[in-house]
């Protein structure tokens, strides 16, 4: 089949799944809507949706090898600023692209079951919930997803706004792609009081500001500056009124590296320096794992054989990307040989002016029947003998 033909022919189909994700964008592991929508468009393409953990999985062909293909499909909980007319109209947005993601997956899969008859091995479809919060690969995983058939090998597309324009994909084969992550949460117990006598309390907003400090200095003297570290912290809360010191404080953030040794650190040293620091001004501070992910490390063999198969579709290939964001793929990656591939999604006017995770990012649609295209044509081509 000439895939790339074929889902330029169902593009309006893919458009619609896209923008239905996007319109009722859902956050985190649980997903009814999308959910109920894959199952639903899996039934009618003639493929059994199957319930796995949080999220949905299918099978298409039979035998080996088997070929897990991997789209995930939450967002973030954010508001939308693109201006599109098929905004978010729930809590959340996708301004990562994952409603590209599911959209293209699902045309892969329906031109994929068209041409079932010729598959040589087993097609496994995986349709995931909060990448976002790095706990839906897991939760798939837990549940079965890479069993029962086992897999052999895993693909996964991702899409990339900004200012180039669909037809190029971007790939690293054997190196660190993207970071690892440490998402955590630091609660610090001080002792409320009275703002006109700060004397008589222990402030808890003081002492995250003295460990929000404390962790500049970590990443600025003590991480190595030849790897990638970044310490983010994003939310620091407590309090309720501006004469009342609070009990109670709290911090969250990731950490994200390319370094194993530097992860194993900086993670050592940010528990110490909020125990150490709170412990200084009187207070206590726990800090708590949220989620953990590895840095992305692509299969070479795997990897190379993917971008010759997307070079077969006229695309252009940009070898040794790395990002510093993180991708929960990775933990698909740790467990079996697997390719992650970008896909540009961009535009060269001011519409790509804006980066992933920005309120006013925007993706280019044309992008989607290639993205549906390569992953069907990759399958293929990766299952032949």
């Amino acid at each position: 089949m000439d895939f790339l033909k074929r889902a330029n022919e169902l593009k309006d189909e893919t458009v619609e799944n896209r923008r239905f994700f996007h319109t009722n964008a859902e956050y985190g592991l649980d997903m009814p809507k999308a959910c109920e929508y894959v199952s639903k468009k899996l039934s009618e393409y003639g493929i059994e949706p199957v319930p796995c953990g949080k999220g949905i999985s299918a099978i298409l062909g039979k035998g080996e090898p088997v070929l897990l293909l991997r789209a995930d499909m939450d967002a973030l909980p954010m508001s939308e600023e693109s201006g599109e007319t098929f905004s978010s109209c729930t809590n959340a947005a996708h301004a990562c692209g994952h409603d590209c993601h599911a959209a293209m997956l699902l045309t892969a899969a329906k031109m994929l079951k068209e041409c079932e008859g010729e598959l040589n091995g087993t097609i496994k479809l995986m349709f995931q919930p909060a990448e976002e919060t790095f706990e839906g690969s897991k939760n798939m995983i837990e549940n079965g997803i890479l069993k029962n058939p086992d897999v052999d090998m895993a693909l996964a597309f991702h899409v990339a706004p900004g200012k180039l324009l669909p037809g190029s994909y971007m790939y690293n084969s054997g190196k660190v792609m993207m970071s690892s992550v440490d998402m955590f949460r630091i609660e610090i117990k001080g002792k409320g009081g009275h703002g006109a006598y700060p004397n008589l309390t222990v402030d808890p907003l003081r002492i995250a500001v003295e460990i929000y400090s404390g962790f500049q200095s970590l990443i600025a003297r003590e991480a190595n500056p030849e790897r990638t570290n970044v310490l983010t912290i994003g939310k620091l809360c407590g309090g309720s009124a501006a004469n009342i010191i609070p009990d109670t404080a709290v911090m969250e953030g990731t950490l994200r590296t390319d370094d194993k040794a530097e992860r194993e650190l900086l993670t050592r040293r940010i528990k110490e320096i909020a125990e150490n620091t709170a412990k200084t001004y009187g207070g206590t501070a726990e800090v708590i794992s949220l989620s953990d992910v590895p840095p992305l490390i692509c299969d070479e063999s795997l990897t190379e054989k993917v971008a010759g198969y997307l070079k077969e579709l006229n695309l252009n290939g940009i070898p040794s990307m790395k990002a510093n964001a993180s991708e929960d793929f990775a933990v698909i990656a740790e467990k079996v040989p697997s390719a992650f591939v970008y896909i540009s999604a961009g535009f060269e006017d001011e519409r790509g002016n804006f980066s992933a995770h920005n309120p006013k990012v925007r993706f280019n649609e044309d992008a989607l029947s290639i993205g549906s295209a390569g992953l069907a044509h990759c399958a293929v081509r990766l299952l032949q003998k």
